[in-house]
């Protein structure tokens, strides 16, 4: 089994046992604030969209990337999180989100070795973008530290099953479905761009 085959399940499995441990333990958590925060990402379209295409981009890329994508991802999303929590200001929040998906399915879409680093880059910067919708729609009586966890974990698990779908794609040689998929994605991201959806 190569190395990218492991890594899927390693990725998935700690994380789906996470969530429902973290359920379990009412008297140590804030449960509220951990499921309030794990439902925001897989409540919306663009944030769904978003998180499987980088988990789709990171399996196509392959070798680190498979692993940098969603760790950079997820990492600038917390710093997005924070300052949305701080009550700061984001201008263009809503179109930055839907940029997010436009991008990385062209990227899917259009692969380019030399845009490996750009691919990086710009997968961090729209995770602010996304962490911060999250962080500043937290609801007020909820505990900071379990929304986060819960929307960084589902974010995380959502990125797992891109990765997954991904290399199952690039194992029986659908390349083509995959940028397909980009395509379709981007092309929802102007849906959203526009409002049209």
């Amino acid at each position: 089994m190569t190395r990218s085959r492991l890594f899927v399940p390693a990725f998935v499995a700690p994380l789906a046992l996470v969530a429902p441990a973290a359920l379990a333990h009412t008297g140590h958590a804030d449960t509220g604030g951990f499921v309030h925060g794990f439902l925001h990402p897989v409540g919306g379209l663009d944030h769904v969209l978003a998180m499987v295409m980088v988990g789709l981009l990171a399996a196509a890329m392959g070798g680190r990337a498979l692993v940098a994508l969603p760790v950079v991802f997820v990492s600038m999303m917390a710093v997005g999180g924070l300052a949305g929590m701080s009550g700061m200001a984001l201008p263009g929040l809503e179109a930055g989100i839907a940029l997010s998906v436009v991008v990385l399915g062209s990227f899917l879409a259009f692969p380019a070795t030399s845009a490996a680093l750009a691919a990086v880059a710009l997968t961090g910067a729209f995770a602010v973008f996304h962490g911060f919708a999250h962080g500043a729609e937290m609801p007020v009586d909820t505990s900071g530290a379990a929304y986060a966890a819960g929307f960084l974990i589902a974010t995380a698990i959502l990125h797992g099953v891109g990765i997954a779908a991904g290399v199952t794609l690039n194992r029986f040689g659908g390349r083509m479905v995959s940028r397909a998929a980009g395509a379709a994605g981007a092309l929802a991201g102007v849906a959203l761009l526009g409002g049209m959806i």
